[in-house]
C-alpha cells in the first residue's frame, strides 16, 4: 500500500509558503482522499484562501486540520513563525467521514453510528469541550477520540472540509483503517499518591488528613521549599485518571499557595476523595517518556507506516527538550522519516479526555 505525501515550507506570504509544499509534493496520487493541513496562526486570516489553494492545486476533495502557534512536520518544528505543513492520505472513500462542527453533547447522536476512531480539532472558546470529547468517545466504537485544541495569538479556527470554528470537527474512521495511538506526558512522579481530604473548587487544603502545602513541600525538597517561586514551572500536579491501565494522569499547574493557611491552588476543580500526586517536569524525564512511547506505538501498529499525525503541547517543543526540532527530530530517529504533520496545541485529546504537557502520536497503516 502506497505511502502518504507530506511537506512543509515557512515564509511571510502564505503564497509562497503554499508553492513551496506543492513542489515538494509533486505528483499528486490519484488515489489521495483526505488532506490533512495545519497552518500558523500567522496565516490565520488567510485560512480560507490557502485552504481553497491546495483543494484546487491537489484535487483532493476532503480536508481537516487547525491553527496552530507552532507547526509540526517529519523531524522539523516551526514555532512562532509562519509555516505550514500538508499531508494528503490515501483513505477509501467508504472508511473515512467528515466530522461537522459539534458544539454541543446533542449533535454527536447525528453522526454515524459505525464509526471506530475519532480525529478531531477543538475550539479553546467551547467551554463543553470535555463533555463533547467524552460524548465522541462513547459514540465511537473504539472508545478513541485524538486531537488538539487550536493554539493562536489571535482568532483560533479549524478545518473541516471548509474553515469552521466553536466546537469540536474532524474525521470519523472506520474500523478497515489500520492504525495505532499513543500518548506520552513527560513526567516523573516525585513520591506516592494522596487522597485529598479537604477541598474547594480548585483549592486543595489537605492531604491524607495533613495540611496540602506542608506535603508538598515535603516532597519537592528543601531547596525548591524555600523559594517556590523556583519551584514554578518546575513542578506540577497529577491526577490520575480514573480507570486507565497506563497510569495516565491530568498533569495541572499549580497557580499559587497560601503558606498562612497551607493550601495549595492548582488549575483544575477537585474534590474530596480524588487523588493527586507532585510531579517534575524536565528534559530528561520528557526524552525518556517520548522514546518508550514511541518502542510501543512501533510495537503496538506491527506494519509499515504510511503517515502520521502528532499534537503536542505549547508547553513542549523547544521550551521542553532544550533544542529546535529535537521533539520531532526524536520520533524521526526512532520510527524513521515518514510523511507527519500537526501542531503544537492549546490542549491535547487522547481517548476520552483533554489533557496538557502531553504529545499524541498517531499512525497510519
Amino acid at each position: 500500500m502506497a505511502h502518504f505525501k507530506s511537506a512543509h515550507a515557512a515564509g511571510t506570504d502564505w503564497t509562497q509558503a503554499a508553492q513551496a509544499c506543492m513542489g515538494q509534493l509533486g505528483a499528486i496520487p490519484a488515489a489521495a482522499t483526505l488532506g490533512f493541513l495545519y497552518v500558523a496562526d500567522a496565516f490565520a486570516d488567510e485560512l480560507g484562501a490557502i485552504l481553497d489553494f491546495f483543494k484546487s492545486a491537489t484535487g483532493v476533495p476532503h480536508w481537516t486540520g487547525s491553527v496552530g502557534v507552532g507547526i509540526c512536520a517529519t523531524g522539523v518544528e516551526y514555532l512562532e513563525e509562519p509555516a505550514m505543513a500538508v499531508m494528503l492520505g490515501e483513505f477509501a472513500r467508504e472508511d473515512f467521514s467528515m466530522l461537522p462542527v459539534l458544539r454541543t453533547p446533542q449533535d454527536i447522536e447525528a453522526q454515524p453510528a459505525d464509526a471506530y476512531f475519532a480525529l478531531v480539532h477543538g475550539d479553546p472558546a467551547n467551554n463543553r469541550m470535555q463533555e463533547l470529547i467524552d460524548g465522541l468517545s462513547a459514540h465511537v466504537s473504539s472508545g478513541f477520540v485524538v486531537g488538539g485544541l487550536s493554539s493562536s495569538r489571535g482568532e483560533t479556527a479549524q478545518i473541516s472540509d471548509g474553515v469552521v470554528s466553536g466546537g469540536l470537527s474532524g474525521v470519523l474512521f472506520s474500523e478497515r483503517v489500520k492504525l495505532a495511538t499513543r500518548l506520552t506526558q513527560g513526567i516523573s512522579p516525585l513520591g506516592p499518591r494522596h487522597h485529598i481530604t479537604t477541598a474547594n473548587k480548585n483549592i486543595v487544603g489537605s492531604l491524607d488528613h495533613r495540611p496540602a502545602l506542608e506535603v508538598m513541600k515535603e516532597e519537592i525538597g528543601e531547596v525548591l521549599a524555600r523559594d517556590l517561586q523556583r519551584a514554578a514551572g518546575y513542578i506540577f500536579v497529577g491526577l490520575p485518571v480514573r480507570g486507565s491501565d497506563t497510569g495516565d494522569y491530568l498533569v495541572r499547574n499549580i497557580l499559587g499557595v497560601d503558606p498562612h493557611n497551607h493550601l495549595v491552588a492548582i488549575g483544575e476543580y477537585v474534590q474530596p476523595g480524588d487523588e493527586l500526586l507532585f510531579c517534575r517536569r524536565d528534559q530528561q524525564t520528557a526524552e525518556d517518556d517520548l522514546l518508550r512511547m514511541l518502542t510501543a506505538i512501533g510495537a503496538q501498529l506491527n506494519a509499515p507506516i504510511r503517515g502520521g499525525v502528532y499534537y503536542s503541547c505549547l508547553g513542549r517543543g523547544e521550551h521542553m527538550f532544550g533544542a529546535p526540532n529535537r521533539e520531532l527530530g526524536l520520533i524521526r530517529d526512532a520510527l524513521g522519516a515518514f510523511p507527519l504533520v500537526g501542531f503544537f496545541a492549546n490542549g491535547e485529546i487522547s481517548h476520552n479526555r483533554l489533557y496538557g504537557y502531553t504529545g499524541v502520536l498517531t499512525l497510519f497503516g
